[in-house]
């Protein structure tokens, strides 16, 4: 008979619903975030979560990942992939079926987590709650294990309460969650920085309302997407350690958005100041953009100029043909994030953080190869 080890014994604590997509044969490793942030919450290591809008990545960065036995999650937004499939074109299933298909292909059988980021709620409608709420049960169904409510556009009680009613439908599964306080912008717009008071204010709401969040997502001076020409990224370290001060005692940490274009030595501080999930998407684009074949990428500016729209929503129209690409430029958009992706994770301190993670949940002491 052969012996139990713990790569064997971690597989049986894949949530139920994962278990019974997956198939008893499969050896996909796609585990609750709620287990991984609690092996992670005291250690100075950050999980690079990535939204992965053009799927070739997406086996560049198991690649990275098996090569410094790393745990990393895939996420998109509900913008990028909501019911209708967002400016994506992948809604939660074909998302889910996209990210275990390469995981079944490549033999990627470390710990990981799919992620619902960017959740939002931007008023108190009833229409708004509503079509986020079907969503996240859209998301549960197909195989998501991590979830972030986002209704930082609302004041901090009102966002208190949304979020309490839609985390009350996620944590029954002992999925992960994430929560945000302060609304973070886009590139080229103005950032409101978090302050102290208002994440306390939100977090002990939360904890009031029996809601225990494992990170918070703040503003701390972070952009989404491509910082404009001239624009700098000016992440307020001191200020995200004095909110992590804050409220680590309710066991919460903190999430970074809008990594790209973030310098590298500040990504390697990150770890040092309760980061614990850091989430990477316009990367992972601007590798793909750059490797896709030239008369394609050609057709997509030109659509994005004569629709006067950013490029990111030329990634649904044009899906079936960037699904498609030949087979060198697939190789090439999988080696160039594969190297993006090392350069993250060693940023990130996130090398043996698999090993780390099947050891604490396992309890096991010797780990096979």
């Amino acid at each position: 008979m052969p012996a139990i080890t713990a790569e064997s014994r971690i597989l049986d604590l894949r949530p139920q619903i994962v278990r019974e997509k997956l198939g008893s044969k499969s050896k996909v490793c796609l585990l609750s975030s709620h287990d991984i942030f609690n092996v992670i919450r005291d250690v100075p290591v950050v999980i690079m979560t990535c939204n992965t809008r053009i799927k070739h990545v997406i086996p560049g960065i198991m690649k990275a990942a098996k090569e410094l036995d790393a745990v990393v999650a895939f996420e998109l937004a509900k913008t990028e992939g909501g019911l209708d499939g967002g400016y994506t074109g992948m809604n939660p299933d074909i998302f889910f079926d996209t990210v275990v298909g390469y995981a079944e292909e490549r033999v990627f059988n470390k710990p990981f987590f799919i992620h619902a980021d960017h959740l939002t709620v931007k008023n108190k409608s009833k229409e708004e709650f509503d079509s986020t709420l079907a969503l996240i049960e859209a998301q549960i169904k197909a195989g998501y294990t991590s979830f972030a409510l986002d209704a930082s556009f609302n004041e901090v009680k009102d966002n208190v309460e949304i979020t309490t009613q839609l985390a009350y439908k996620i944590l029954p599964y002992g999925y992960g969650l994430e929560t945000e306080v302060g609304e973070i912008t886009q590139a080229g717009q103005k950032a409101e920085i978090t302050t102290v008071e208002e994440a306390v204010e939100f977090i002990e709401g939360l904890i009031s309302a029996g809601v225990n969040p494992d990170v918070l997502g703040i503003n701390n001076g972070s952009k989404h997407g491509n910082y404009l020409p001239g624009e700098e990224a000016n992440v307020d370290l001191k200020r995200t350690s004095e909110i992590y001060e804050a409220i680590k005692k309710y066991k919460v940490n903190i999430a970074q958005h809008g990594t790209t274009g973030t310098p590298l030595d500040v990504v390697k501080k990150m770890p040092d100041y309760g980061i614990r999930k850091a989430n990477v998407g316009t990367e992972w684009q601007n590798v793909a953009h750059k490797y896709l074949p030239q008369d394609l990428f050609s057709e997509m500016q030109k659509w994005a100029n004569e629709n006067k729209k950013d490029i990111k929503f030329a990634t649904k129209m044009f899906k079936k043909e960037i699904d498609n690409i030949d087979k060198r430029s697939k190789e090439t958009i999988e080696q160039k994030a594969c190297e993006q992706a090392l350069t993250f994770i060693n940023a990130f301190r996130a090398e043996k953080s698999a090993e780390r993670v099947i050891y604490r949940l396992t309890g096991n002491n010797r780990l096979s190869v």
